[in-house]
């Protein structure tokens, strides 16, 4: 169950914002508006319901920056335009969702050896997240290719070279990721994304339950 105390205020106003501009645009018949704007808040729901279904503790900002991506990506970048309005929204938002996506992975697989530093050498684990994130950016691509076939939207915009260079995009914020992961095994801290990685792994150390004793010191 999602609870105020996994939102924040912001969120609530685009999860409404969201509700509202699907209801509009059925009364006024805008199929593929409404489809864009629940097929937003749909996603940005998956989080907290997969959390909560799983028994996971998501920080807040985290669940703040899915709904954001979300909102940013979808309904401002295809429902208003934004990416013919600002040229760069598209590599910002592959770029952050890569970081996302890798330190996503990165908790993951920090999972499977319950935290134990030592079970894996942390330049393993790191290349293990930069290729999560990478295979992440190339499934959406084929979501991207999906929808402008299934629903005559635009997010390839130019095609196999928009493709592409959403890719190399992909491949720079995926070496951000494995490598905020590999300093905060090594160093124990990784700047602001090494506080995130720390936060999670604090409010959920059953998961790990080996670097239970690194985290009370």
């Amino acid at each position: 169950m999602i609870s105020s105390k996994n939102t924040s205020p912001v969120m609530l106003v685009i999860w409404a914002l969201l509700l509202l501009a699907g209801l509009v645009a059925l009364v006024l018949a805008r199929w593929p508006l409404a489809f864009v704007s629940f097929g937003t808040l749909a996603l940005s729901l998956v989080p907290p319901i997969l959390a909560s279904r799983w028994s996971l503790h998501l920080p807040v900002p985290f669940l703040f920056a899915t709904t954001l991506f979300f909102f940013a990506s979808i309904f401002l970048g295809e429902a208003l335009g934004f990416y013919e309005r600002l040229w760069w929204w598209d590599l910002a938002l592959h770029g952050s969702s890569a970081i996302g996506f890798g330190l996503i992975g990165f908790l993951f697989v920090f999972m499977l050896f319950e935290g134990d530093r030592f079970a894996a050498p942390p330049s393993a684990l790191a290349f293990i997240t930069f290729c999560v994130a990478m295979t992440i950016g190339a499934l959406w691509e084929v979501f991207e290719f999906l929808m402008d076939q299934t629903f005559g939207l635009n997010m390839q915009k130019t095609g196999l070279n928009d493709t592409m260079g959403d890719l190399m995009i992909n491949g720079l914020g995926s070496a951000i990721a494995s490598l905020t992961g590999y300093l905060y095994l090594v160093r124990k801290s990784a700047g602001y994304l090494g506080r995130g990685l720390a936060q999670f792994i604090t409010l959920n150390k059953r998961l790990y339950q080996k670097s239970k004793d690194s985290l009370k010191k």
